[in-house]
Order: C-alpha cells, then structure tokens, then sequence
C-alpha cells in the first residue's frame, strides 16, 4: 500500500523504516513533517491509507477529502483516537485501527516518575544545586508508604501504575465502568475515589462522558492538598478548574504529560519563541506543577512496538480489509 505519515519525526522514519522491511513485503511509506487536518487533506494524492499522530485532526471535512481521493483507511500510531471523527468514517467507509497496548509500562512508569519528582521536589532541587543552594526549605516531601492511590482507569496502564504503587506500600483505589480482572485493588465509585485519595492519577481514554471528568466539582470532592496526573489526555481534565484548585490550595501537587491545548505546543521547539497560551502559560508559575512534553510513552521498546503495530494493521488490511486493532463508532460510549 501507498501510506502518507504525518507528524513525523526522524524517530519515527527510523522505527517504521525498520519495522516495514521486517514486514516482508513492504509497504511504500512517504512521511510529511506537517500535520493533517481538513487544509493539508486537500493537498493529498494518491495514497490508499495516511498514518496519524495525537495532534492530527481528522474532522468530517478532512475526512471527505481524503475519502475523494481513494483513502481508505486511517492508521493511528497511538492508542488514542479523539482526533478522528469516527461516525464521519464510518458514512464514509474509511477504516480506522490503532495501537492499543504500545507500551504500557512506559506510561505506567513516567507516571511514577512524575509522583516520585513532585512528592520529593526533584526538578526544584536539582535547579538549586546547579545554583550552589543546598537549602532544603520548600522540599518537604511525605513518605508514600501508607497513602491511598486513586486510579482513574484501569486497562493496562492503569492495572501496572498499581502493581507499581503498591509496591511503595501504598493503598489502592480505582474506578472504572468496564473492571479488570487482574486489577489488585479495590473499585470504588468515582465520589468516593476522589474524596479518599492523596494521588489521583488518570489513565482513561477521552471520549464524550470523560470530557473535563476533572472539573471543579470533582477538585471540590478531592482532599486538600491533593496529587493530581494526568498522562492520560489533556481534556479529560478542565485546565481552568485545575488552576483554580492550585490557586485556592486544593491541588498540592500538579503532574501533566497532556495538556488540551497541546497540539499547538507539544512536539516542537519553541525555546526561542513566546508562547500566547496564557493558560498554560500560568501553569508554568506554580512551583508545585511539573509538566513533561507528552513524553511518557517515549521509550525504545514503545516506539518499537507503536511501529511494529502499526505496520501490522496497514498489512491486514491489504489482504482482507480489516485491521488488526480497529476502532469503532461504539467505542465512543
């Protein structure tokens, strides 16, 4: 097949490079620095699948173009799939399939990362060092032995950062409609996750009923001075509410590998620029929010894998039209 990747970066050619020649009968790959959305669309010729990434937007508009002009499937290198209007490809008959366990263990454990460097001020301290300040005033930490975790969420991701945490002696709660069968805690409603928690981490898709699932009403369920991380995806907090949480002392701690409004920020090197985003720009003025690129997923073993399945799912549906992970409309619910 002829596929058109886009967002792409040189990790990227090298991991799909690597993983189409091992696929044996490779497919004809052209990768595009640019993002796709309905305005790039219009430009795309002859190409039988295009290959997406967290920040392309694929809208009813877009979609009708690629449509006219022979695509007929979509394939997501990530796991999330809310930048793809799936009812419009659906009328459209366009398939879509994604990558839906890349690495687990690479989020689950950038997530620990991210508990472990706020609880102890690890990004603060290593600031002072470099400065020659040994001061340890405003790096109080708590031990996590003895504190309850709240996992939002518990497919894979969420099923390790437990085994994690739990390893710390930390007591663990959950909340997710669909429970899991190796889960090693205790499913609570989410009320109840909320206001028992000292973290609460987030590891649930963004759809519809998860959209702003952390607003102010839920920060007001939360106890004070709470944890929260999110590696999850960016809406699935209210960013405004968080800030209000930090703000008013509600929020302790902030951890954030997603933002809502990312797409305009995240994968690009914008040192030598201002950033407009006033709201993340305000983010960035709490000394107790540490926000980390949309990284946690970036591990050898991922990459290998997101490539690997992502080849996999274009080369099924070349032989019989199918994908081997798809996503569909009732997946939305």
């Amino acid at each position: 097949m002829k596929i058109a990747i886009f967002s792409t970066r040189p990790y990227d050619r090298q991991f799909l490079d690597t993983a189409n020649t091992a696929a044996g009968l490779p497919h004809e790959l052209s990768y595009y620095e640019y993002r796709l959305d309905s305005q790039s669309a219009a430009a795309i010729r002859d190409v039988e699948a295009v290959c997406i990434f967290v920040n392309d937007n694929l809208d009813a508009e877009a979609l009708k173009l690629l449509q006219s002009v022979g695509v007929r499937l979509i394939a997501l290198r990530c796991a999330g799939f809310n930048n793809v209007d799936l009812r419009a490809a659906k009328t459209l008959g366009i398939a879509v399939g994604r990558v839906p366990a890349y690495s687990p263990h690479a989020v689950a454990e950038h997530t620990a990362a991210l508990i472990l460097s706020l609880n102890r001020h690890i990004h603060r301290a290593y600031n002072r060092v470099r400065e020659g300040n040994f001061a340890l005033d405003g790096l109080l930490g708590f031990d996590l032995a003895g504190k309850t975790i709240g996992i939002v969420g518990t497919g894979k991701i969420g099923v390790i950062v437990a085994r994690i945490m739990a390893g710390f002696g930390c007591r663990i709660l959950a909340s997710d409609p669909i429970p899991s069968a190796v889960f090693a805690g205790d499913y609570v409603a989410l009320p109840d996750l909320l206001e028992q928690s000292d973290i609460v981490t987030l590891h649930c898709p963004l759809t519809p009923r998860t959209r702003h699932l952390v607003d102010d009403d839920a920060i007001a369920k939360m106890k004070p001075g709470v944890m929260l991380i999110n590696t999850s995806r960016g809406a699935v907090i209210d960013t405004k509410a968080v800030i209000r949480g930090l703000k008013s002392g509600k929020i302790g701690h902030l951890g954030l590998d997603v933002y809502e409004e990312e797409s305009d920020l995240f994968f690009e090197n914008l040192s030598g620029q201002i950033i407009h985003d006033d709201v993340f720009a305000r983010l960035l003025t709490f000394p107790n929010v540490l926000i980390t690129g949309h990284q946690a997923f970036f591990t050898h073993e991922a990459l290998t894998a997101i490539a690997n399945t992502t080849i996999a799912n274009a080369t099924r549906f070349e032989c019989d039209g199918k994908v081997v992970y798809p996503v569909s409309v009732e997946m939305l619910a």
